[in-house]
Order: C-alpha cells, then sequence, then structure tokens
C-alpha cells in the first residue's frame, strides 16, 4: 500500500495539458536536507501544555461535563481489556481498517502517465461517488469567489491539477469506512478524529521542506495518526452496545496509549517508511525531556495546534491564554495558518 501512494508524490512532473492552477501550497521555502538523518530535537510543546490541552480535547471528544474520578466503571473496564487483548495479540488492528479501494491502484497509473488526460481521468472518478463528491467540494473550496460553482468532475479536476489530486486521492485511500449505522463511538468520534487528522496532514506538507521533512512522510504520518483510535471505537462499540458513559479521564488516558500502540502497530504492518513509523511511535509517552525526532516535533505541534483551536472554537479553552502559545517554535503561527480555518465559534 505504501508503495502505491508514495508513487502518487513521485510520480512524473504535471503535463502541459493540465492547468497550474490548483490547491495553494504552502509558503515557498528553501528546500532542506531530508530528515532521515536529522537528531532528535526536545519537544517543544511542554510535557505541561500536550497533558492539559489532551486532557480537556478527550473530555470534549466523549462530551464529558464534568471532572471524573480516578475510578473506572465495569463497562470502561472490560473495554479496555477487549482492547488490550488485541494490542498484546499478534492482531496488528489493520483488519478492522479499511483496505485502498479498488479503483485507487486505476487512479494511480492515470495520474503516473506522461500524458494527464482529464476527460479520461474524470470519467474514472466519476465511477466512485465518494471521489466525485471529495473532487468537487475541493475544487469549490479552493477558488471560492469564482461567479458559479464548480459541478462538473472534469473541470473539477483540471482545476485541481495532478498534484491536488495525489493528496486528494491520499486521503480518500486511507480514509476509514465511517458507517454511520455503527455503534455509538464510531459515529459520534470518528468523523472528528479524522478531520483532526486531515487538517494535521495539510498543516504538516505544507511546512515541511522547511523542516527538513520530507513532505510526503509528513503528510502520511499526520493522515494515519488517529488510524489507531478508529480501531480502538470499534472495540468500544462492540462492548458498550451503545451504552454512552465511557468517558472519565483516567479511561481516556489509557485508551489513548493503547489507540497509539495499534497506529504502530499498523502502520509496520503497512510498512511505513521508518521515519514515520518512528514519529507514530514518539507519540506515545508524553514523558517530560523526552526527544522527538523532526517529524515527530512537526506531528507533535500540528495535533496540539489543531487541538487548541478547535477547543477555543467550541469554548473549551480561553483564546486569550498565553499559557497555550508559551515557549512555541517561531513557524508555529505558520503551521496554526497552514491548518484549516478553525470551525465558527459556537455560542
Amino acid at each position: 500500500m505504501f508503495k502505491w501512494l508514495q508513487q502518487l508524490f513521485n510520480g512524473p512532473a504535471r503535463s502541459a495539458a493540465a492547468p497550474a492552477r490548483h490547491p495553494a501550497p504552502g509558503p515557498a521555502v528553501s528546500k532542506a536536507p531530508p530528515s532521515a538523518t536529522a537528531r532528535p530535537v526536545r519537544r517543544l510543546v511542554s510535557f505541561e501544555q500536550a497533558d492539559r490541552v489532551n486532557s480537556v480535547y478527550d473530555s470534549w471528544l466523549f462530551e464529558r461535563t464534568e471532572e471524573s474520578g480516578l475510578d473506572l466503571s465495569p463497562l470502561e473496564s472490560q473495554a479496555l481489556d477487549a482492547l488490550a487483548a488485541i494490542v498484546s495479540s499478534q492482531q496488528s488492528g489493520a483488519a478492522l481498517v479499511r483496505r485502498m479501494p479498488g479503483l485507487i491502484p486505476q487512479l494511480l497509473q492515470s495520474l503516473r502517465s506522461d500524458t494527464f488526460s482529464g476527460a479520461a481521468l474524470s470519467r474514472t472518478i466519476s465511477s466512485d461517488v465518494v471521489l466525485v463528491a471529495a473532487v468537487v467540494r475541493l475544487a469549490n473550496t479552493a477558488y471560492q469567489g469564482t461567479a458559479n460553482s464548480i459541478t462538473s468532475v472534469e473541470h473539477a479536476v483540471m482545476l485541481i491539477g495532478q498534484e491536488g489530486l495525489r493528496q486528494l486521492i491520499t486521503s480518500v485511500a486511507f480514509r476509514p469506512i465511517i458507517d454511520m449505522q455503527s455503534g455509538h463511538y464510531t459515529r459520534s468520534l470518528a468523523p472528528r478524529l479524522w478531520e483532526h487528522a486531515e487538517r494535521c496532514a495539510a498543516a504538516n506538507r505544507a511546512l515541511a521542506e522547511e523542516l527538513g521533512i520530507d513532505p510526503f512522510e509528513a503528510f502520511l504520518a499526520g493522515l494515519v495518526q488517529n488510524v489507531g483510535m478508529i480501531v480502538a471505537l470499534r472495540v468500544l462499540d462492540q462492548v458498550a452496545r451503545n451504552d454512552p458513559s465511557l468517558g472519565a479521564e483516567l479511561f481516556c488516558a489509557q485508551l489513548v496509549r493503547d489507540a497509539r500502540a495499534l497506529t504502530c502497530s499498523i502502520g509496520r504492518e503497512w510498512h511505513f517508511p521508518e521515519n514515520v513509523t518512528r514519529a507514530l511511535a514518539e507519540q506515545e509517552g508524553l514523558q517530560k525531556g523526552a526527544q522527538l525526532s523532526p517529524l515527530g516535533q512537526l506531528l507533535t505541534l500540528s495535533d496540539y495546534l489543531d487541538k487548541v483551536r478547535e477547543l477555543i472554537a467550541h469554548g473549551r479553552l480561553g483564546h486569550a491564554d498565553p499559557a497555550l502559545f508559551a515557549g512555541l517554535p517561531a513557524y508555529a503561527p505558520r503551521l496554526s495558518a497552514a491548518l484549516a480555518p478553525p470551525p465558527e465559534v459556537l455560542p
């Protein structure tokens, strides 16, 4: 799977038949050496900052309105035991994640050809309603302000261009199936987690070269960081059977720990690049003084900043709190700007 997706980003340059316009990339920067040999750096988001924001984020995610104690309910203990059994077994959890759709290799071949045929690619995309919706939505989002909305798949494909399509198709290939008829936790939490991952992936890629990080690896790490949690939510659904009471503070802490372990295991089974699996593994602990690789640092910071934006938008954190941004690196504002615009502040 990884090799196919890597080729999406390493394919031939866009043919002249494709227009140059596509969603605006990150700020132009000079290329830096890849991060493979870069030395680990200290965590730029402090232990206290990350611990505080993650705790509030988990509370918001599980819609917990009151401070919970450290005791687990019997149902929470049962759910964690079921998840721990998967983590400790030979299973990676990958079997519970959607595999690459059969259409993706066909699109890959089109994107890597020497001639870019918008009409042919449009016909292929038109056979998948999910891709049609994604392509048209991306084209309309990127070209807001035009007199007419874009409804033609072929028009959208030509506007987005090959590079935009590479990113979009990679996202679709990895997007887990979120069945709205599934259990309470997948239905309620999975869409939020996936949207968060997509925002982080795009922001990571925008600043990757500036930081000496491979853009594809930065995008991939951001995109798959929550895949273990998607698996964990399905386990919660099987155990809880629509009981919405899970979500105590200690429960969330153990859930996140095991979900991250699953993410790392799935990444290894899918043969992700070493830098990506290392960065994902570095997210498992919040130890003081921990050192991270450059990609691990970027992944931590984009995750943190997007959670802060989301929590401010929903009134869980104050936007004027200086402690949220104290000590962050100089590029943090640009990384924050590269994230999708925050949702409208709720009343």
